[in-house]
């Protein structure tokens, strides 16, 4: 519910997703936004901006074109503006995901135990290696997944990995 609310999900597919009446969703929603303001302020800055650049950015500052942002559709309008908030929450996952595979692709360390990643799967990498350094080469990806960009953000990220011999295994 949190990420939906977040990405702007409106009174109308939050009733039919939690099988509410709209009356019940609209208290939901005005409850959930009356404990963080901050994210109501937030995506009012984004829309702002977005109307009067015709974009929207990701945390790396990836643009995104939103056609429709000042239509006088209402339709078009609460589609563009679901593009304006979404395309900096994922877009800037995406972003760091990316950051993160580039750095642990550099990582000499990694690289010496020959330790390489195999395969992503949306927010999850797997990777493949000898076993006896898995510990040590477990530490490394955590490292640089925890730390992905050369600026710090005010936030940190937590990351869950597990060892095993298959994706099954290890989830």
């Amino acid at each position: 519910m949190n990420f939906s609310i977040a990405y702007g999900k409106t009174v109308f597919g939050f009733a039919k997703d939690w099988g509410v009446t709209k009356e019940e969703a609209q208290v939901s929603l005005d409850g959930w936004y009356a404990d963080r303001p901050e994210v109501k302020e937030w995506q009012r800055r984004i829309i702002l901006y977005a109307e009067q650049t015709g974009y929207t950015r990701t945390l790396l500052g990836r643009y995104r074109p939103v056609p429709g942002i000042n239509s006088e559709k209402s339709y078009d309008k609460s589609a563009a503006e679901r593009i304006c908030i979404n395309t900096p929450l994922q877009g800037g996952a995406a972003d760091v995901m990316v950051a993160a595979m580039l750095k642990l692709r550099a990582n000499k360390r990694l690289q010496e135990m020959n330790w390489r990643q195999l395969l992503q799967i949306h927010d999850e990498l797997i990777f493949e290696g000898p076993e006896e350094l898995a510990q040590e080469a477990l530490k490394e990806i955590l490292y640089d997944m925890e730390h992905p960009l050369e600026s710090p953000l005010l936030i940190d990220f937590i990351v869950d990995a597990k060892i095993g011999k298959n994706w099954f295994e290890a989830k």
